[in-house]
């Protein structure tokens, strides 16, 4: 069965986020791939305040959208949910909305706290206690 015909709180086997630095250092492949997370909604979720924060880092006073949208193509970072087919967010789909309306909310932002290598690193940690 395909992820898509799944639930989205259900497991996420063979989802990932792919981080893609926009200035094109990499070129076309990503800077790093993140893997664990433990539902679909859960990588969306990740993906989605990864681009926000991007875009905000590359907000600055006054900027027009165009200009906001020339700069995150310059400097920003995108990420985009792999593995769930048409289920998986990209930034295509809410960039304009992003890039019109400045985040009001810092958890909006908080791409940290959804980081499934953070959960990895606080188990390790425990284990080695």
């Amino acid at each position: 069965m395909s992820i898509e015909g799944r639930d989205i709180l259900g497991r996420a086997e063979g989802v990932s986020v792919a981080i893609r630095d926009l200035s094109g250092a990499n070129g076309a492949e990503p800077i790093e791939v993140v893997r664990g997370f433990t539902s679909l909604a859960h990588a969306n979720a990740f993906a989605r305040r990864r681009v926000r924060d991007s875009i905000e880092l590359c907000r600055a006073p006054g900027t027009t959208a165009e200009q906001l949208r020339d700069a995150w193509f310059a400097f920003g970072e995108d990420a985009e949910v792999q593995g769930a087919g048409e289920a998986g967010w990209r930034s295509a789909r809410e960039l304009a909305a992003f890039l019109a309306t400045p985040c009001r909310d810092a958890e909006e932002r908080n791409w940290r706290v959804l980081d499934p290598r953070a959960d990895a690193e606080e188990r390790e940690s425990e284990e080695e206690a």
